[in-house]
């Protein structure tokens, strides 16, 4: 089983007017965004993508206040729900129910979502966290540009007073917390009161991509976030766009060399281990077919990526690491 930990579904079926239900190959048939679509439920089965991590992401440039991103949001949630009646996805809620799945999916290879809020504009304020818990959120990461909560990709700075009532918020309701976006200010503020589980679902070294000097290096982890995140038990995902993987890399360009993916993790494993390496491939993120590194075309290639890593730990970052976590980060 592969778990991976980032992808924008609902984001590409709403937004995007995308039929994920439709076999990959037809999906391309007849897709008219210039973003050639990587990633259809039936190709999450196909490739044995077992679970990934759901988002609710509602684009801030689209939807500039709360109330209209919590509307987006819920729209969202419906083709998750609607997707769970259908049978094509199973929601992961609690211990019970990853336990259920991990018995089913050898049989039904049915892919099962643990759904993710990325960037916090659709909770109208902190006190709804709990509401978007009963609604099946289990982890937020509270930024994706900066937020009313923190600071974030391009426009650092650290947590708002809403923001540290709702890192609060999160662990009264036992919440993970996702630190992918969040601006080092923030995150070490939010590092210090936050009790519960951690993660960066999306994210790569910034040593390996320029350090401090460009414009998006406050997108990646300093060494020092990735340690901190190692000690408290955290799993990073590798992040699978070309520029996120070298930051000379502009969209045009032949594509990354598959073994960049391998330089990214061995790094993050060098400070923290292998076992706290796995996928988070944001395919379909805003990007497609032609910026995601060579050979990774569909979900099924992410097997590729066991080749780079050693072989004692090949299993553990295609999926097992992140099903260790869950077995913890779920209630």
């Amino acid at each position: 089983m592969i778990v991976d930990a980032h992808l924008d579904l609902a984001h590409n079926a709403v937004d995007l007017g995308r039929d994920l239900t439709l076999p990959l190959a037809a999906l391309r048939k007849q897709d008219a965004h210039p973003d050639v679509p990587v990633v259809t439920l039936p190709a999450l089965r196909e490739g044995n993508i077992g679970i990934c991590f759901a988002t609710l992401w509602v684009d801030p440039r689209k939807y500039t206040d709360p109330q209209t991103a919590h509307q987006q949001a819920l729209r969202q949630l419906e083709v998750y729900l609607r997707w769970e009646e259908q049978g094509w996805v199973r929601i992961l809620r609690d211990q019970a129910s990853l336990q259920k799945h991990l018995a089913l999916w050898p049989e039904d290879h049915v892919t099962a979502l643990v759904i993710l809020i990325e960037g916090a504009e659709c909770i109208r304020e902190p006190g709804e966290v709990g509401f978007w818990k009963a609604q099946g959120v289990r982890l937020i990461g509270p930024a994706w540009n900066r937020t009313r909560y923190s600071g974030g990709t391009r426009e650092p700075g650290g947590l708002s007073e809403l923001g540290f009532e709702l890192i609060h918020a999160m662990d009264e309701n036992r919440l993970a917390l996702d630190f992918s976006h969040m601006d080092e200010q923030a995150f070490w503020q939010a590092l210090e009161v936050f009790e519960g589980s951690v993660c960066a679902t999306h994210s790569n070294p910034r040593a390996l991509l320029g350090g401090e000097e460009p414009p998006f290096a406050n997108r990646h982890l300093s060494d020092a976030m990735i340690r901190a995140i190692g000690q408290r038990g955290g799993v990073i995902g590798t992040v699978l766009f070309g520029f996120f993987l070298e930051h000379t890399w502009q969209r045009g360009m032949e594509r990354v060399k598959l073994e960049v993916v391998g330089r990214h993790m061995a790094h993050t494993a060098s400070l923290i281990g292998w076992d706290k390496v796995g996928i988070g491939s944001d395919f379909d993120g805003g990007f497609g077919l032609h910026e995601n590194p060579e050979g990774l075309n569909q979900p099924s290639d992410l097997q590729k990526i066991g080749g780079l890593v050693p072989e004692p730990f090949r299993s553990g970052v295609l999926g097992e690491n992140w099903l260790r976590w869950l077995q913890t980060a779920l209630p």
